[in-house]
This record gives C-alpha cells, sequence and structure tokens, in this order.
C-alpha cells in the first residue's frame, strides 16, 4: 500500500495565488467540526452536481461531477486539470488558516488500490505546516504535487503564522495515473503481510474481468485495505 508519492505536475502556483486574491466572501467552513479546531474552510471549484455550497465530495460515489460557479474565475487550475490525463471528480481549494489543527482521521476508501486517489497542490504554505500521513510527516512545497492515501490515518497542524491553502482534486485511477504514481522518484510503501492465497484469488477474479468477478474483487480488496491499513 502507497502512504504517498510526489507526483512530477508542476503547476503555476505564482498565477493561482493570483487568482485567489480576489476570493473573499466564497468560503465555507468545514461543516465536520469534530474533525478540527481552529478555521479550516474550502471553495468547490467542482463537485457532485456542481453545487458550490458543496465542499465535501461523496467517496466511492456514483453521482456525477460538474463544474461550479468559481472554475470560470481560476484559468490556471482549468489549465492544470486540462493536463490530467485521468477522470476527475471534486477540486477543491481547502484553507488551514495559521494556528488551525485537522485531527488525526481516515476518508475510507479514499485510495489508490482501491482506484480513487486524492492529489494535493500546495498553493500557500509555511514551514510550520506539519502534515502526518500513518505516522510520516510528508513536506509539500508551493507548486508540488503529492498524492495522499487518505484512507490512511492522518492530521495536519498549521504552527505557522500564515493560511495553508491547498488545491485538492480527487480522480478515479487509470493507466496513465498508475504509470505517474508508481513511477514517483519520492514514494513511501507500507509494507502489509497479506494471505498470499486471498491475493491469488483477488488475481484470479480480476483475469475473469466480468461485472461479478470485480465487483467480488473490489469487495475483497476494500477488506484487506480495511484490516491493514
Amino acid at each position: 500500500m502507497i502512504r504517498y508519492a510526489k507526483l512530477p505536475l508542476p503547476f503555476d502556483a505564482g498565477l493561482t495565488q493570483s487568482e485567489l486574491l480576489t476570493i473573499k466572501e466564497e468560503w465555507l467552513p468545514h461543516f465536520n467540526t469534530s474533525y478540527y479546531a481552529g478555521s479550516w474552510k474550502g471553495i468547490a471549484l467542482r463537485s457532485v452536481e456542481g453545487k458550490h455550497e458543496t465542499i465535501i465530495p461523496e467517496l466511492m460515489g456514483k453521482l456525477e461531477y460538474r463544474d461550479t460557479i468559481y472554475m470560470s474565475r481560476f484559468p490556471s487550475v482549468v489549465k492544470l486539470l486540462s493536463e490530467l490525463n485521468c477522470p476527475v471528480m471534486a477540486v477543491r481549494f481547502l484553507n488551514l488558516q495559521a494556528g488551525a489543527i485537522i485531527k488525526e482521521h481516515t476518508d475510507e476508501g479514499l485510495l489508490f488500490e482501491q482506484h480513487e486517489v486524492r492529489l494535493h497542490f500546495p498553493v500557500f504554505t509555511n514551514p510550520g505546516v506539519e502534515f502526518y500521513v500513518d505516522g510520516e510527516r510528508v513536506i509539500m512545497d508551493v507548486g508540488d504535487c503529492w498524492y495522499m492515501n487518505a484512507h490512511l490515518p492522518h492530521s495536519v497542524t498549521n504552527k505557522g503564522a500564515t493560511d495553508r491553502i491547498h488545491l485538492v482534486v480527487d480522480c478515479k485511477v487509470n493507466d496513465w495515473l498508475t504509470r505517474l504514481i508508481e513511477s514517483s522518484a519520492v514514494i513511501s510503501i507500507k509494507e502489509d503481510e497479506l494471505d498470499p492465497q486471498l491475493l491469488m484469488v483477488i488475481k484470479e477474479l480480476r483475469i475473469q474481468n466480468t461485472v461479478t468477478s470485480n465487483a467480488l474483487a473490489d469487495d475483497m480488496e476494500r477488506q484487506l485495505n480495511k484490516d491493514h491499513a
């Protein structure tokens, strides 16, 4: 299981910073106040049914994602998304203000091995931001792109004097994204002691490649990831 990986997907963070300066009243607080302390808020650029009021994505869901009224205000993001050769779901800016924390939690099913990933593009950050995934600190600089395994326990603390704003993009995994992640020069692997016989069963189900066999394989992989997270 992959904890995180740095991807070669640079973007024009400076231009995005300038575009963000035009945003004032559009920020909405994260609804799950038990997850954080301080101020954590977001702006949805792409969401379920294009609702700009919805800053929380529908994980592992079947609903349609569409651009919100805010997407056109960010040409730099439009350009970045056009360069992602994979299906894009939710797109948001998330702002963790100075002094705020996101408590350790997990986002069930959001991981490469379950075919949905979350990409982080830091737009504003500072050296006091501490982002931990499965106990490992990950330092993300402005202009980077990181895949973070949100299925694993993760937390963020902003000990700096300025806000931390990330562009967060949820994607479906395809061959292009698989190659990009697996070939990363910076990658952390979580070693698991998995049942080799069960892995063989999953492999055989994938070879059958029917709706039923793939559904069974998905269920088995989901249980494995839950047991070994």
